[in-house]
């Protein structure tokens, strides 16, 4: 059996050889994974089509059962993706531990939802209509998942549309196909057919994706990455009218108001910022502060962030900045750095990279004539924005397309609270990091960070489908 074009319970072999993928930190290949064709592809979604009829008849509690039990596997396999992260993304090891728990979470989560997906009696007209809106399964749901966060977002892909009784191909990121692969080992004990996994090369993709989404047993497709890509998601559904969720980019205002506790907005800062060394959505990327206060909290939030320690997690667990994931995210980064600089900004801390390894980088006197004001970093690179009041502040964190996550600080809570209403995202956190997260609650962005919600009922609407049926339970008359 190929060892990355993985069916649970059936043989999978991808006729187009394998690919492999080297470390960021040494250019040494870590993992062998199958690349798949469009006909593999159009295959894997062939089992998952047979075993959904099964699936969904499945009775919600043993549904449940099977889920919490997938959950456990996820929390005794935590060595292994702890391995995986590092080799295949440069991941931390507490990032990747922070992965694993959130997913167990996010899988008891939507098991809890299996006894929750009801539906309405709605008030007919006509005498002696029973009329229901009731909720079924949709059908066979793709789920494509990013490397930045792969345990969370690949597990986010599929737990909730298993929950509503639908079957699952889960499309791994071409650069940790094996911390994907984990992932479906963890539903092992599901049915065989209900969970898929497919690998590709990265010039593949494009037949891979549209293969899976044009087969007619695809009836959902959900996709977290770049803005860049998920309008190109989006086209191809619309072409095959198939309802998409899509979690796409952010450029996360992080608004510090002139009462705002300093300390206790730096720690957020620093948290929401350099996680994952930045490479997270809803990643910190412009810190918005009050003029009065600017100096003040940009000393302490630099002073902070030069300490963080930089290394290789594969030999040392308490580094907070491991590798980003590749020379291309050096480049960008460096590229903007530069242009921010010639263009009036001050480097606070940090610096050009000329690794993978790259420090905490902050820009103060940033302005929206400079591309980093605008242009997702997705790395450890970010900036101090100054204005003069809450009107240019919520202005300021409005002028971007992106629109997933910010935050507010500020001590008069009735002020911060009403700011956060007023800014374009889809999530925003009083007081709290830009960076937060919990299985149950319904996350998405607006603009250009994304259509639908993942979590909570909110999932159940997605991924499943509302039918209106009706019992006529009386004689009824018609008029010819």
């Amino acid at each position: 059996m190929s060892e990355s074009l993985l069916v649970v319970g059936s043989a999978g072999v991808a006729a187009g050889g394998v690919f492999v993928r080297r470390s960021p930190l040494d250019g040494e290949v870590v993992t062998t994974a199958a690349a798949a064709t469009g006909e593999d592809a159009r295959r894997v979604v062939e089992v998952a089509g047979e075993a959904f009829a099964g699936w969904a008849a499945v009775g919600p509690t043993e549904r449940r059962a099977l889920l919490l039990k997938a959950a456990d596997a996820l929390v005794g396999m935590r060595d292994e993706f702890v391995k995986a992260m590092a080799e295949e993304t440069g991941a931390t090891v507490g990032w990747a531990e922070f992965n694993v728990a959130l997913a167990a979470e996010m899988v008891r989560a939507a098991a809890s939802l299996t006894t929750q997906i009801s539906g309405d009696v709605v008030p007919s007209d006509v005498p002696g209509l029973l009329s229901l809106a009731v909720r079924r399964p949709a059908g066979v749901v793709l789920g494509i998942a990013p490397w930045n966060a792969p345990v969370i977002l690949g597990v986010r892909a599929i737990a909730t549309p298993l929950a509503c009784g639908n079957t699952v191909v889960l499309k791994g990121s071409e650069n940790c196909p094996r911390t994907h692969q984990l992932i479906v080992e963890a539903f092992r004990g599901l049915p065989p057919g209900v969970v898929n996994y497919l690998t590709n090369a990265p010039a593949d993709a494009g037949e891979v994706v549209e293969a899976v989404i044009a087969h007619p047993a695809v009836k959902r497709v959900n996709f977290t990455g770049s803005t860049k890509v998920g309008r190109i998601i989006a086209k191809t559904c619309a072409e095959y009218l198939k309802p998409v969720v899509l979690e796409l980019g952010g450029k996360a205002p992080f608004v510090v108001l002139d009462d705002a506790d300093i300390p206790a907005a730096v720690d957020a800062a620093i948290f929401g910022s350099f996680s994952n060394s930045g490479q997270i959505c809803m990643s910190t990327e412009r810190v918005i502060v009050d003029r009065t206060i600017a100096d003040e909290f940009a000393e302490a939030f630099a002073r902070r962030a030069e300490a963080l320690p930089v290394g290789d997690p594969r030999g040392d667990t308490h580094v907070v900045l491991g590798s980003v994931i590749g020379p291309e995210t050096v480049a960008r980064c460096n590229e903007l750095l530069d242009d921010a600089i010639a263009r009036g900004a001050k480097l606070l801390c940090g610096g050009k990279a000329e690794s993978t390894l790259m420090p905490a980088t902050i820009l103060d006197h940033v302005t929206p004539a400079m591309r980093v004001f605008r242009e997702e970093t997705f790395g450890p690179l970010k900036c101090v924005v100054r204005v003069d009041g809450v009107e240019e502040a919520v202005a300021v964190a409005n002028d971007s397309e992106y629109g997933l996550a910010a935050a507010v600080f500020g001590k008069d809570l009735g002020r911060a609270y009403q700011v956060a209403g007023r800014i374009e995202s889809g999530i925003c956190h009083v007081n709290g990091p830009t960076l937060h997260d919990e299985a149950q609650m319904p996350f998405g962005g607006v603009k250009g960070s994304g259509l639908g919600r993942f979590g909570g009922q909110a999932g159940v609407a997605e991924f499943t489908d509302l039918r209106w049926i009706t019992l006529q339970t009386t004689p009824r008359t018609y008029p010819f």
